[in-house]
C-alpha cells in the first residue's frame, strides 16, 4: 500500500463499548477509516463481503460465531482483507488455531495505541505482527518437528531477524541493510533452517523463546 492511502478497517468484537472505543481511536488518527463493525464471526463474514476492508480487527471468543471459524472461512473464500486478531486471550488453545487459520497478526488488547496503529499498517501490507507474549507461546507448536535448529545465527541473520520482528518487508530490509532482496531471502532461508522453522511468524516466535530477540 502507498504511504498516503487510507487503511480501511472492519472492527469485530461482541462488546459494543470495545467497538466504540476502537472506532473512536482510529477515526481520530490519520491514515485510517472504519468502514463498519460486527458483533460476531458470522456477521463479520457478511460485513467483510459487503465492505471489502483492508484489515479486519478480529476478537476470538464471541457468542454467535467465534473469530477462528471466521478467519478460516475468510481464508477459504480468498478474501483480500488481512486479519489482525485483537483479543484478551493469549493461551495456546487460542493463539495457534488463529494463526493456523490464516490470521496475519495477533495482538492483546492491552497493547499501546501506537503499537496497534503500527500493527494495523503492517497487517495491511501483509506483514506478520505478533506481540512478544503471544510469540513465546507459539514457539513449541509452530517449530518444525524433528529439526534441532541449534546452530547459532550470524550477526547479519540476527539483523534481518530483528527487522522481521518489527514487521519490516523484504524490500525494506534490503534498503535498511544495503543488500539485495535476493540476499535478504537467502538470509531468511538460512535462519529458518537454523531455528527449525518454516516461516516468518515461527522464526520470530522461536527467537523470542530462545532470547535471541529481547
Amino acid at each position: 500500500m502507498t504511504s498516503d492511502a487510507l487503511i480501511s478497517l472492519l472492527i469485530v468484537d461482541d462488546h459494543p463499548v470495545v467497538r466504540d472505543g476502537l472506532r473512536g481511536m482510529f477515526d481520530a488518527a490519520a491514515g485510517f477509516t472504519v468502514l463498519g463493525e460486527a458483533a460476531n464471526g458470522v456477521e463479520a463474514l457478511e460485513r467483510a463481503a459487503d465492505l471489502d476492508p483492508d484489515v479486519i480487527l478480529m476478537d476470538l471468543r464471541m457468542p454467535g460465531g467465534g473469530g477462528v471459524d471466521a478467519i478460516k472461512e475468510l481464508s477459504r473464500r480468498g478474501a483480500r482483507a488481512k486479519v489482525l486478531v485483537l483479543t484478551t486471550y493469549d493461551t495456546d488453545s487460542d493463539t495457534l488455531p488463529a494463526i493456523e487459520a490464516g490470521a496475519t497478526g495477533y495482538l492483546l488488547k492491552d497493547a499501546p495505541r501506537d503499537e496497534l496503529f503500527t500493527a494495523v499498517r503492517a497487517a495491511a501490507d501483509g506483514r506478520t505482527v505478533l506481540s512478544p507474549a503471544v510469540a513465546s507461546r507459539l514457539v513449541s507448536a509452530v517449530r518444525s518437528p524433528g529439526t534441532p535448529g541449534g546452530e547459532p545465527l550470524s550477526a547479519r541473520e540476527r539483523e534481518v531477524l530483528a527487522l522481521v520482528a518489527k514487521g519490516t518487508s523484504n524490500r525494506e530490509i534490503a534498503r535498511e541493510l544495503f543488500i539485495s532482496e535476493a540476499t535478504v531471502k537467502t538470509h531468511l532461508t538460512h535462519l529458518y533452517a537454523k531455528l527449525g522453522v518454516s516461516d516468518r511468524a515461527a522464526a520470530v516466535a522461536t527467537a523470542y523463546e530462545r532470547g535471541i530477540l529481547g
